[in-house]
Order: structure tokens, then C-alpha cells, then sequence
């Protein structure tokens, strides 16, 4: 039952349309330019680095809030559950019509509390990369890609098949966003809202 209530209150907070609120504020409505992904990565596009930075982080803690509240609630298994349920929320949010974004930021908040040391390391590879290449795109993928192995060397092999269990989440909420997406989507959607902004690279997804 407590690994319910964890997932439960994860979903809520992933609930929270927190790149939609960020972007709103600046006038922007995120379904309404590029893709119409509501999520923190077409708000950077649409915003710049500075404006974004806030949907960035708060994605990102909603993740983190729910492994906490989970972790508090059943242990291990509860976090993994609450963030479980923060990435369903994020991408099917209850608050905002069941269109969110692809939960890979959220799932990055939430190793942190899952794995921290694995995730402090992703995260400093992700700097790295980024510096590197002058792409957050690549550092992006560089950091999420490597958590799991960082995770393996650290954790062992059992916190480690969780984890990938909640990447296999997030390529079925893809699927799952995708097939909505194309059974709600309406011809003559509006065009991007910033001409000539400055793209970061590649989308992470």
C-alpha cells in the first residue's frame, strides 16, 4: 500500500506543468511552438538558457521530491515507485489535460535521490560534454547515458535494474505521447513564436 501512496503522490507532483507555467509567464505557450512539447527542452528553445532555467530545475525536482517522499514513505522500493509516478505525471499530467513533456528531465531529478554519487558523476559529464562540444544537447545524452553503468559500478546490479526499468518508462511514455499526439492533433498549428532563435544542437529528449 505504500508503494501506491508513492506513486500516488509522485504523479501529483509530475503533475505540475512546470515548463508550461515558466513559459506562460513570458507570454509563450509551449503546445503551441515547435513541437508543442511542454517540457523543459522546447522552453529553452523558445526562451533562451536564462528564462528556461527555472523549468529545467523544476522538472528536475519534481523527480527528486518524489524519490524523497517515497524513499520516506517505503524505502528504496517506495522511491523508485514515487518516481515512477512523477514521470507518468510529467508526461500525462492531470493538471494540463494529459499533454506534458517526455519525463527525462524528471527522471534525472530523481536519480539524485535514487543514485546520487551516479548522479553527481552523469552531471558532471554532462558539463563536460557541453563545455566541450558547445552543445547541452550532447552533454545531455552523454550524462543520461551513463548514469546506468555509473550506477552498475556503484550500486551493483539490483538498484541498477530498477533504474533501467524506468528508462524503459520513458521510451513507452514516448509511445504513448506520440500516439495521443497524432489522435489530437488539429491542422494549421501555430509556427514557432521566436524567429531565429539560437538552437542548442540535437533535442535529449
Amino acid at each position: 500500500m505504500e508503494y501506491v501512496a508513492a506513486a500516488l503522490l509522485g504523479y501529483l507532483l509530475g503533475s505540475i506543468p512546470v515548463s508550461l507555467l515558466v513559459a506562460r509567464r513570458h507570454g509563450v505557450d509551449l503546445r503551441r511552438t515547435a513541437d508543442g512539447n511542454p517540457g523543459a527542452w522546447n522552453a529553452l528553445e523558445q526562451l533562451g538558457a536564462r528564462r528556461a532555467a527555472p523549468a529545467f530545475a523544476g522538472d528536475a525536482l519534481k523527480g527528486t521530491a518524489a524519490g524523497l517522499a517515497g524513499l520516506a514513505l517505503a524505502g528504496w522500493g517506495g522511491a523508485y515507485a514515487g518516481v515512477a509516478g512523477a514521470m507518468v505525471g510529467h508526461a500525462l499530467p492531470a493538471f494540463a489535460r494529459l499533454r506534458g513533456g517526455k519525463s527525462v528531465m524528471t527522471f534525472c531529478g530523481g536519480m539524485f535521490v535514487l543514485a546520487p554519487l551516479a548522479a553527481a558523476l552523469a552531471l558532471a559529464l554532462c558539463v563536460a560534454v557541453s563545455a566541450a562540444t558547445r552543445s547541452f544537447a550532447y552533454g545531455a545524452r552523454a550524462g543520461v547515458v551513463a548514469v546506468v553503468p555509473l550506477q552498475l559500478a556503484l550500486d551493483g546490479p539490483r538498484r541498477t535494474a530498477a533504474t533501467g526499468v524506468l528508462m524503459c518508462l520513458i521510451g513507452l511514455l514516448f509511445l504513448v505521447r506520440g500516439t495521443r499526439g497524432r489522435a489530437t492533433s488539429a491542422p494549421g498549428a501555430a509556427p514557432p513564436a521566436s524567429a531565429g532563435r539560437r538552437r542548442a544542437g540535437p533535442r535529449a529528449g
